[in-house]
């Protein structure tokens, strides 16, 4: 079967920079030889005709100058006059012919008269002494036809015509089988000189392609992670500033993202010793206010109310204390998975009831669905979402569990906690996972820390696994997890 895009890649490759250089590099020859052919063809074929054309017209001409002929003339007699001129011809053979008034006479049979045309026979009569010539092709045979007309001298240098027209027909049959093998030795040729020129074609596209290369594997080994990668410049041509502007790019990159590294190294660093600073004191703070929290009782109201404020704070910083901390150890690479198989829907039950939220979750807990997990860390990730629904939502909340499976074939467990409250703003539902990211910013003093949901979903990529957020199709939120088994082999 044909897979989606396939296409799109064997048109790449076949119409690519490579095949385009060369396409180009060839059509560039062709044109060039072909234009070369074309001009030489014409001067060769030119040099051929005009050769054999001076040479038949000046012999015509000098054997008719010195013709002595009388007028009136017997036919017989022109007849052997002409054979006598026909005799001299030169380069090829010629057949000529006699023309005065009404009398016609030639040399030979072969070729007719018939090859002279009327244009020829009119320039004779009306023109130069000298005489004229055209090249006619008759029957597919090229002929060169030779108009003389016969004058006599009158005074100085006077010329009188006589109406007498001499004309010699001469096949050119060996120059045109001249220039058909002109032609065809330059379609001979045509094919191996364009085997030759791709070589020097696929020599130039290899030495521009190089580079252009060497930039694809850069850039794609520095997706990778390499920021190191450089490219060697060669020459001073535009591909040696492209690689050399390539170089200076990596190097700032690399040069940014090693501060960037070094900031956020430092700011995870903070936040771990900070937390790490801050769980002596809250340890005492907590059993402080544990112990005014009994007393709080005996206490007049304002100091009551004072007493039990501090307690709720001083928990909501422990809280938040805890968290920095997980989040700390994600950040680190330091937090690992401890699996176990385990009975997925008795592990939910065990959350619900730890937290005393039996009577306030429904539940659709199919049993039998075994599991490798990590229980401390699959409790983390419902608790997480079911106290998010609770504070947030509306009830009732609902957590279900069942089994499917991925597209490759593995087992997934997935579980769904769902609330019925307004559900989540499209705009905040990118940034639900974000690290103290609050949908309503009127909740900046609410319970939560804001890094819940990061823990959870940090827990859910730990385990291989997955989570969306979603509004359900009747309101309410959806946060959707989905486990692989292999994964929780693997751990």
């Amino acid at each position: 079967m044909r897979r989606p895009g396939s296409g799109g890649r064997g048109r790449i490759a076949a119409f690519g920079l490579r095949t385009r250089l060369v396409i180009a590099f060839l059509l560039v020859a062709v044109v060039s030889a072909g234009t070369t052919a074309a001009l030489t063809y014409r001067e060769a074929r030119n040099a051929v005709l005009a050769s054999a054309q001076d040479t038949a017209v000046e012999s015509f001409r000098e054997q008719v100058q010195t013709l002595g002929v009388g007028l009136p003339m017997d036919r017989t007699v022109l007849q052997e006059l002409l054979r006598g001129i026909a005799r001299k011809a030169k380069p090829h053979p010629w057949v000529v012919f006699a023309e005065y008034g009404s009398l016609r006479a030639s040399s030979g049979t072969s070729p007719t008269s018939t090859v002279i045309t009327e244009e020829l026979r009119r320039t004779a009569r009306e023109g130069s002494p000298h005489g004229s010539f055209e090249r006619v092709v008759k029957d597919g045979v090229p002929y060169l036809t030779i108009a003389m007309p016969v004058v006599v001298k009158v005074g100085a240098g006077g010329t009188l015509p006589t109406g007498f027209v001499l004309y010699a027909v001469m096949r050119m049959s060996d120059e045109q089988a001249n220039i058909d093998a002109l032609v065809a030795a330059a379609r001979d040729g045509a094919l191996p000189g364009l085997a030759i020129a791709l070589v020097p074609a696929l020599i130039a596209a290899r030495s521009v392609l190089r580079p252009v290369r060497e930039l694809r594997e850069a850039a794609r080994s520095m997706g990778s992670g390499r920021l190191d990668t450089r490219i060697r410049a060669r020459g001073r041509d535009e591909l040696a500033d492209l690689a050399s502007t390539f170089n200076e790019s990596a190097a700032q990159l690399e040069r940014s993202v090693d501060e960037l590294q070094k900031a956020e190294a430092r700011a995870r660093r903070f936040a771990s010793d900070v937390s790490h600073e801050l769980r002596t004191p809250l340890a005492g703070m907590l059993a402080v206010t544990e112990v005014l929290d009994e007393d709080a009782d005996t206490l007049d109201p304002d100091t009551a109310r004072a007493v039990r404020l501090i307690s709720a704070e001083t928990g909501k910083l422990a809280v938040l204390v805890e968290d920095l901390m997980e989040i700390s150890r994600f950040d680190a690479r330091a937090a690992e998975l401890h699996t176990d198989e385990v009975d997925a829907a008795e592990t939910i039950r065990k959350t619900l009831q730890n937290r005393h939220w039996t009577d306030r979750v429904r539940t659709d807990l199919p049993d039998g669905i075994r599991f490798r997990l990590d229980p401390r860390r699959f409790d983390v990730v419902v608790a997480n979402l079911v106290g998010n629904a609770l504070r947030h939502g509306g009830a009732p909340v609902t957590v279900a569990l069942r089994t499917t499976t991925a597209a490759d074939g593995t087992p997934l467990l997935v579980t769904e906690v769902t609330d019925s409250g307004p559900g989540i703003r499209p705009d905040a539902l990118p940034h639900i996972f974000d690290r103290f990211y609050k949908a309503d910013a009127a909740r900046t003093r609410s319970a939560g820390s804001g890094l819940g949901l990061a823990i959870t979903q940090e827990n859910v990529r730990l385990h291989g696994g997955t989570i969306r957020a979603a509004n359900g199709p009747g309101g309410g939120a959806v946060f959707t997890v989905e486990i692989p088994a292999d994964h929780g082999r693997r751990g």
